[in-house]
């Protein structure tokens, strides 16, 4: 089992800035793949964005592309989501995902934390 739990989330501005932290402890965190996700109101939950076990490599989705920015660090089992130019569209709840298969992650999940609201107002 792996656990993973996010924080960070919050209220900002059109415009503004948010960096997301997901906390990762029971199971070898290097070997997993990174993602996440996020679930608006009334709206199914969509894909953000994926890094590689080793970081080296991402893809994100096309509405975030440019904007969100995944890193994480294996010394420390944490992954981040840096979000900038936030609008009004990108209030959701977000939650980290891991998985084994990187190329993979925007389907296949392994382990999901328990999300943490972002709302972003004009």
């Amino acid at each position: 089992q792996m656990q993973l739990v996010e924080s960070g989330g919050g209220l900002v501005q059109v415009g503004g800035s948010l960096r997301l932290s997901c906390a990762a402890s029971g199971r070898a965190f290097s070997t997993y793949a990174m993602g996440w996700f996020r679930q608006a109101p009334g709206k199914e939950r969509e894909f953000v964005g994926a890094c590689s076990w080793s970081g080296g490599n991402e893809y994100y989705a096309d509405s975030v592309k440019g904007r969100f920015t995944l890193s994480r660090d294996n010394t420390k089992d944490m992954a981040y989501l840096q979000m900038n130019s936030l609008t009004v569209e990108d209030t959701a709840v977000y939650y980290c995902a891991a998985g084994l298969v990187y190329q993979a992650l925007a389907q296949q999940v392994d382990y999901w934390g328990q999300g943490t609201q972002v709302t972003v107002s004009s």
